[in-house]
């Protein structure tokens, strides 16, 4: 079976890897910096969108300085046990080169510890994630590099990833690189591919190298040329690219009829459509008369999917799409155009950003229910606030919720508003301060109680009625 082309045109080297020369850069510099010694930033952080070459810079990096590799991703598994055992340990320990000899640091025996995907360490499944890897950043002795497509997810998460590492970020190359790259390939592979071809490759990926690479493989299967004809029969992969060009039409281009048809070809729904143009409108309409017209369309739209969500009825949703396409760009009278990007919905991003923080909310109510008895939507919505004030005032009461309910080390860190690094979670998680609230409870309850329900029990006669006490 012959090998995949990402990996067999995977970079062996830095200098192999494309569109990104200040982070390759950047990389290099660090890891020079070993050579002296332990640096102040012991790990790095590969920032960027999947598919750009973050990891492939990683391994082409340990190709480059002769280190062996420790790697952990996604679809291992990464609880604080795990990491300890392969990366902190491997991070701190000499190593042993492919031969099976002993490699002292001092002969350049280093070992490259990669933690890829490592801003997906949530659920049961990674519990204990994170204090590992804000260890393992503080302590290692070898360096260290993590790999993550969203830093905010993590970093929020971990003071010590932010303060403790370097950030790089990788972007997405030009459409012009990828071209050069793919036609490099195809020579490769004795392949003949019209350039028109290879452009609309490019186009197609949105940067993303990957993908491009997969579709001139699969355009090229059991053929010897591809020709632009070809290429036009691949859709595309990301969906903010026809957003991106449905933008365009609604506010740029004063083509109402282009742009209602741009709207019909979008696979997106009216509402998530709705949202770009509402976040979007205010910088394109600079004048007040478009604006208010444009609004007032908007509006008329939502209306119609008002209807659409009261009485299931998916008719209503032509009118809604002509309004927000056809009647927006027809809503513009002035010359003033926009050469801004576009902006992506704020409500998205922020929902996208809180989805591990709602999920970690829903697990806390799921194990507070349990225990108290009632709804998780009265949890979240009545006792979690209150709770959460109290348990910044009560260290005892935090320590035996923790150990009554099974909160994990993330879900405490929520409750206190603190880092999941921070003292006080490390306290509270220490096993030897918890004490369950059932037994605080039992201790605390007055000995005359005790005593007046023996003697209800004791002066039951037979054959009467049993008490309350007695079941």
């Amino acid at each position: 079976m012959s090998q995949d082309w990402t990996e067999k045109y995977r970079p062996a080297s830095l200098s192999q890897v494309i569109g990104n020369p200040k982070a390759v850069s950047d990389l290099t510099n660090w890891a020079n910096s070993w050579n002296e010694g332990i640096p102040d930033k012991r790990a790095v952080v590969l920032v960027g969108t999947p598919g750009i070459g973050k990891t492939s810079a990683a391994v082409a990096l340990a190709n480059d300085m002769k280190w062996d590799v420790v790697e952990m991703n996604a679809s291992d598994q990464r609880t604080g046990d795990a990491i300890r055992s392969v990366a902190l340990k491997g991070a701190n320990f000499n190593t042993f080169m492919s031969t099976g000899e002993y490699a002292d640091v001092k002969d350049g025996g280093r070992k490259l510890i990669i933690l890829d995907e490592a801003d997906s360490l949530f659920g049961r499944e990674d519990r204990g994630g994170l204090p590992a890897i804000s260890e393992l950043i503080k302590t290692t002795k070898q360096p260290v590099i993590l790999i993550v497509n969203d830093l905010y997810a993590l970093s929020k998460k971990s003071a010590a990833v932010k303060s403790n590492t370097l950030q790089i970020t990788f972007m997405r190359p030009r459409i012009d690189v990828i071209t050069r790259a793919l036609d490099n390939i195809a020579k490769c592979e004795n392949i003949s591919v019209d350039q028109d071809a290879l452009r609309k490759m490019a186009e197609n990926s949105n940067g993303d190298m990957r993908a491009a690479v997969r579709n001139l493989e699969s355009l090229s299967l059991g053929r010897s040329s591809v020709t632009s004809d070809d290429a036009v029969k691949l859709s595309d992969r990301i969906i903010r690219k026809d957003i991106y060009n449905l933008m365009n039409s609604i506010f740029r281009e004063k083509d109402a009829i282009a742009a209602r048809n741009m709207m019909r070809d979008v696979d997106e729904t009216p509402d998530h459509i709705m949202m770009w143009i509402d976040e979007n409108m205010p910088y394109e309409f600079r004048d007040k008369g478009d604006l208010v017209r444009g609004y007032e369309r908007l509006a008329r739209a939502d209306v119609f999917m008002g209807r659409v969500h009261r009485r299931q009825y998916y008719g209503f949703q032509s009118y809604a799409r002509d309004l927000m396409s056809s009647g927006i760009s027809i809503s513009r009278r002035s010359d003033m155009i926009s050469k801004e990007r576009f902006r992506f919905p704020l409500y998205l991003m922020k929902m996208s950003r809180s989805k591990n923080v709602r999920a970690l909310k829903e697990n806390i109510c799921s194990k507070l229910s349990s225990i108290l008895h009632t709804s998780t939507s009265r949890i979240s919505n009545d006792v979690l606030p209150l709770l959460k004030v109290m348990l910044k005032n009560d260290t005892s009461l935090t320590r035996s919720l923790t150990a009554d309910a099974g909160l994990e080390a993330e879900e405490v860190a929520f409750l206190l508003d603190a880092k999941i690094d921070s003292e006080k979670v490390k306290e509270v998680m220490s096993s030897d301060t918890r004490e369950p609230i059932a037994r605080k409870i039992a201790e605390e309850i007055p000995e005359t109680v005790t005593d007046d329900v023996k003697e209800t029990k004791d002066n039951t006669q037979p054959g009467a009625q049993k008490s309350l006490f007695q079941f």
